[in-house]
């Protein structure tokens, strides 16, 4: 294998490894000690690719964490005309998936930054960017819902896409410990009550 591809594969397999390690147990809990044991690789190994366990874990979420909230929050509302059925569907899609994951430990960036909160700045940013990324394309998609008779004008935006993205966080974690099926049931019931008050009724 080339020398790159295989520095490549090795990353790939700590990183992946990493996040499941910190996802299930917390990045304080865990060490690269851990990580290592379980992939059988030497400390060598990990600081030819990474400075530090916080390098670690930066690259984990620009190379996974970000891909991962992205296809499934993020893509799947790009494209669409009627953004109140398209979020509706992203949430519940979402929510689904969490339901049939039997290593569900909640929402990953909420997680982290509950973690991360007053004790790494660095990291809080890089987390708080994702977030920011999915609330500007929540945003944007109703912005566009109003100028094309979908959403009714005096809605806020920025207070819906907050609403959004603040509750999906709370049912994630009430899903680690609850029922799943039923949480999922009515939370999104009670959100397309929600949703249907913003409804433009000419187009309803």
């Amino acid at each position: 294998m080339d020398k790159n591809l295989k520095r490549m594969a090795t990353m790939h397999r700590l990183q992946v490894t990493g996040l499941e390690l910190f996802y299930e147990r917390g990045y304080y809990n865990t060490s690269v000690d851990d990580i290592l044991k379980s992939l059988e690789l030497s400390k060598g190994a990990f600081y030819y690719h990474f400075q530090s366990k916080e390098d670690f874990f930066i690259s984990i979420i620009q190379n996974l964490i970000v891909q991962k909230v992205y296809s499934t929050l993020i893509e799947t509302i790009e494209g669409h005309n009627n953004p109140l059925t398209v979020i509706e569907n992203s949430l519940d899609n979402a929510l689904q998936t969490a339901e049939n994951n039997e290593m569900d430990y909640g929402f990953v960036v909420h997680n982290f930054l509950t973690e991360f909160n007053g004790r790494n700045e660095t990291i809080s940013r890089y987390l708080r960017d994702i977030l920011k990324i999915w609330e500007v394309n929540l945003i944007t998609l109703l912005q566009k819902g109003k100028t094309d008779g979908f959403v009714i004008r005096h809605v806020n935006s920025e207070a819906v896409a907050n609403f959004i993205i603040s509750s999906y966080m709370g049912i994630r974690t009430l899903m680690v410990e609850g029922n799943p099926r039923i949480l999922r049931y009515n939370y999104i019931s009670q959100l397309r009550s929600y949703l249907n008050t913003m409804v433009e009724r000419e187009m309803a």
